[in-house]
């Protein structure tokens, strides 16, 4: 009786090994790696200097308007791409034929088999002197700059990564019980009130599992920030860049990227715990 519990734990084991040795070396090895780096200091010729020092992390607020252009414009760039995302990805689920839908899926990801680097510069042209301002400027709007904005890098995050959320969202969508959308309306619910009372709540499954996709590749982009924002939208990432090959200042650059890290966990453990408490309440509210 034993022998079998004792094989099946053996079994998983080894199942598990290779992740776990992965996630090991390749995730919590280097983390910690980089904790250690942000408690020393610079060396003379740069580096790092071996010491146990917390003035990188008071000195955090230096690169305060990294912080403050990331943890500003990655949740706005997130939003924005999930309330375009959701209604291609309801059309995608609900209104296309089924033969027609996995068509129009690749289509959406299309934009991916192409390089992010040339994408970005497509989008210098078309938000430059000579692309959508100067089509502006035909019907008397003067004066509009785009390029080199915030406005620039979040049209930038909905463009490069609207791919990454319509999926989880048309996979949740596509699970949807039509039935509960006939019995709202039965009893008298506007198509409105279907959408916020039904629809949306059944499908916020996908809506974060997409959001923290998104969410999280901002968070640390680089590309992005650095062509459409020209260097005047500064982000974490431009911020790392430039402490860990520039000025070399690894210790205050791996105390940068701690706090980056840790901001990201609270944000988005707040945000899964918020998002799939009030799907599960649903859920049971319906049932």
């Amino acid at each position: 009786m034993s022998a079998a519990p004792a094989r099946s734990r053996a079994v998983t084991a080894l199942l598990v090994a290779p992740a776990a040795v992965f996630f090991v070396f390749l995730l919590i090895v280097p983390l910690m790696v980089v904790l250690v780096f942000s408690f020393g200091e610079r060396a003379p010729a740069g580096g790092y200097q071996p010491a146990f020092t917390f003035d990188n992390y008071l000195n955090l607020a230096a690169r305060g308007k990294a912080f403050l252009n990331t943890l500003t414009l990655a949740p706005l760039g997130t939003l924005l791409t999930a309330i375009i995302a959701f209604p291609m990805a309801y059309f995608l689920a609900v209104k296309v034929d089924p033969k027609w839908r996995v068509t129009l899926l690749v289509l959406v990801m299309a934009p991916f088999w192409t390089s992010q680097l040339l994408r970005y510069y497509a989008w210098i042209m078309l938000l430059g002197a000579k692309g959508i301002p100067s089509w502006f400027a035909y019907i008397g709007i003067t004066d509009l700059r785009l390029i080199n904005t915030p406005t620039a890098v979040l049209i930038g995050a909905v463009y490069g990564f609207l791919p990454l959320m319509v999926p989880p969202i048309y996979v949740s969508l596509e699970k949807l019980d039509k039935r509960l959308l006939e019995a709202s309306a039965d009893l008298g619910a506007t198509p409105v009130r279907t959408f916020f009372q039904v629809t949306l709540p059944l499908a916020l499954p996908g809506v974060a599992t997409g959001s923290m996709l998104v969410f999280i590749l901002l968070m640390g982009d680089y590309i992005l920030p650095q062509y459409l924002g020209g260097g005047k939208v500064f982000f974490i990432g431009n911020a790392l860049v430039d402490l860990f090959l520039q000025s070399r200042n690894w210790p205050f650059g791996a105390a940068v990227s701690v706090a980056l890290v840790a901001i990201m966990f609270v944000t988005i453990y707040i945000y899964m715990r918020f998002v799939l408490g009030k799907t599960d309440r649903r859920r049971a509210a319906l049932v």
